[in-house]
């Protein structure tokens, strides 16, 4: 079984989906979710560090376009965001979520994504 541990996006939210000008980007993961997702996996370790790259598109195009990245764990890997040159319109954010997981015998990372919609308007 495959467990949903995220990354879940703190900002873009559910509620607010239209932006415009300078936008903070926030996300999380669910470390106890995470572990049973590696238990599941056969993976047994604890995680030692997580970076997040940020990306957006314009809503029907195929490429992403890298906002930023952090590996600030602490501050919800927060990446500002200026939506001041882009047309209006709606868009899409893609969190990707890198989990670096020690084991006894090395590392692994696992990595999921979160997309959601949002529309840009000055």
């Amino acid at each position: 079984m495959s467990w949903n541990w995220g990354p879940y996006f703190i900002v873009p939210s559910e509620v607010l989906k239209s932006y415009s000008g300078r936008v903070l980007l926030w996300e999380r993961f669910d470390e106890a979710l995470l572990a049973k997702e590696l238990e599941g996996l056969g993976l047994a370790g604890y995680p030692r560090a997580a970076v997040n790259p940020w990306y957006y598109r314009k809503k029907g195009t195929e490429s992403w376009i890298k906002i930023g990245e952090s590996s600030d764990w602490k501050n919800n890997f927060s990446v500002p965001w200026d939506t001041d040159q882009l047309e209006n319109g709606p868009y899409e954010i893609m969190g990707m979520m890198h989990v670096v997981v020690k084991k006894e015998d090395g590392e692994v990372v696992l990595a999921r994504q979160n997309i959601v919609e949002v529309t840009v308007s000055h």
